[in-house]
C-alpha cells in the first residue's frame, strides 16, 4: 500500500493534475502507477489531457515532495485515503466532485450509521447556540455522527454538545491536519477524535485560505445524510454547504428566525425559495427522514442483480464500487459502446436505480 500510496500522491501533486484529473486518469489506467507508466504518446489521448500535462506526469517531478508527505503523515497519525479504497466515506464516495485523495486522522468509523450536518454563522447567537445543544441532544436515541466544521459559532456548539452526550463528531478542515485552526479549539479538536475524527482534502502542512474554506463546505454536505442550517447571513458560508447538500440530494432543514436578524436571513431565504424544509422540531425531521430510534440501520432492499441483464449489472456493480463517474470513465470501464450505454443508462434511469449529475456525471440513486 505504500508504494501504491506513493505514486497516488504523485500523480495528484503533477502540477495541472488535481482532483478531477486524478480520478480520471485512475480510473482510465487502472492505478497511479499505471499512468506513470503510459508512454506520453498515448496519456495525450485520453479526455482531458494534452502535451503539457502529459509531459509533467512522464517528468515524474513531484515523487521526492510525496515521500516525503507519507512520512509525515506516518509521523502525525493521518490516513490519506484514494476515492476508489474501501476505507473512503461511502457518501463522500457517492458524489461526483469527491476529493481524490481524502486526508484523516481519528477512530471514529467513517460510515456511521446515520450522520446530520450541523452548520451556520461564527457569531451565533444565545438563541443560535441553545437550538443546536437541543437538536444534538435530541439525536441520541438515533446514534448520530454530527459533521461540522470545527469554525467559532454553531459548528464548535455542535461539536462540543455531541462530545457532552456521546455522540461521533467530526470536523473537516479547510487546511492541513498537522495544524488546528481556530487555535482555541485545538483541546476539542483532540477530543473529537476518541469516537470521530477530522477530515481534510489539504495536504499536510497547509494553511487556512478562503477558498479551501468554499470547497471545504462540499465534503460536509458530502459526508451527511441530512444537514441542518442553524443560523446564517443570506451570504455565509452555510449557504455553501446547504446548495451543495442540494446538489447531492441530500435533505436540507433550516431553523427560521427573526425576520430582522442578519442571522437570520439565510434561513428565511432558504425555506422561502424551497432550498430546505423548515426545521420545527427532531421528531417533525426524524418523521420525514424516517428513521428508528437506538441507531438501528434502515431497512433498505438489498438490490438483487438477477433482475438485470448482464450489462445492466455490470454498469450497477461499476457504480457500487467506484461511486459516481463521468460517463467516459465508465464507457472506459464497462468496454461497451457508447450508444450501447447511453441506452442502458437511459433505461436504469427511467427505473429510478441510476441519477444523472451534473457534466455527464451518473450514480446510483
Amino acid at each position: 500500500m505504500h508504494s501504491d500510496r506513493l505514486y497516488q500522491l504523485a500523480l495528484w501533486l503533477t502540477p495541472g493534475v488535481g482532483d478531477m484529473l486524478t480520478r480520471l486518469l485512475m480510473a482510465h489506467c487502472g492505478s497511479a502507477e499505471a499512468v506513470f507508466k503510459l508512454p506520453p504518446g498515448k496519456l495525450q489521448k485520453i479526455r482531458g489531457i494534452g502535451d503539457l500535462l502529459s509531459r509533467n506526469i512522464a517528468a515524474k517531478s513531484t515523487f521526492v515532495q510525496a515521500e516525503q508527505l507519507l512520512e509525515q503523515a506516518l509521523r502525525e497519525a493521518v490516513e490519506i485515503t484514494a476515492f476508489n479504497e474501501e476505507e473512503y466515506p461511502q457518501r463522500l464516495k457517492s458524489v461526483y466532485d469527491a476529493p481524490a485523495l481524502l486526508f484523516s486522522k481519528g477512530k471514529g468509523s467513517v460510515n456511521p450509521v446515520r450522520s446530520v450536518g450541523i452548520v451556520g454563522t461564527r457569531r451565533a447567537s444565545e438563541y443560535g447556540k441553545k437550538i443546536t445543544e437541543e437538536i444534538v441532544e435530541q439525536l441520541v436515541p438515533y446514534q448520530a455522527a454530527i459533521i461540522s466544521g470545527l469554525a467559532y459559532g454553531i459548528d464548535i456548539t455542535a461539536h462540543k454538545a455531541a462530545l457532552k452526550h456521546d455522540l461521533p463528531t467530526f470536523g473537516v478542515m479547510a487546511n492541513g491536519l498537522d495544524l488546528v485552526y481556530p487555535v482555541a479549539h485545538q483541546k476539542t479538536a483532540l477530543q473529537m477524535q476518541e469516537k470521530g475524527g477530522l477530515f481534510s482534502e489539504q495536504t499536510l502542512g497547509t494553511q487556512p485560505d478562503r477558498r479551501f474554506f468554499l470547497d471545504r463546505n462540499r465534503i460536509i454536505a458530502g459526508l451527511s445524510d441530512v444537514v441542518i442550517v442553524i443560523e446564517s447571513a443570506v451570504r455565509g458560508g452555510a449557504m455553501g454547504t446547504a446548495e451543495y447538500a442540494n446538489n447531492y440530494n441530500r435533505d436540507v432543514f433550516a431553523v427560521p428566525g427573526n425576520l430582522t436578524s442578519p442571522n437570520s436571513e439565510g434561513c428565511n431565504s432558504l425555506i422561502a425559495r424551497n432550498k430546505a424544509t423548515i426545521f420545527t422540531s427532531v421528531p417533525q425531521m426524524i418523521e420525514t427522514l424516517g428513521w428508528q430510534e437506538n441507531g438501528e440501520p434502515l431497512k433498505m432492499p438489498t438490490l438483487d442483480l438477477s433482475r438485470f441483464s448482464q450489462e445492466e449489472s455490470q454498469i450497477i456493480r461499476l457504480f457500487r464500487d467506484s461511486g459516481a463517474m463521468h460517463v467516459d470513465d465508465l464507457a472506459w470501464k464497462s468496454q461497451l459502446s457508447m450508444s450501447k450505454l447511453a441506452s442502458l443508462l437511459l433505461n436504469l434511469e427511467f427505473q429510478g436505480f441510476i441519477k444523472s449529475l451534473p457534466g455527464k456525471v451518473y450514480g446510483l440513486a
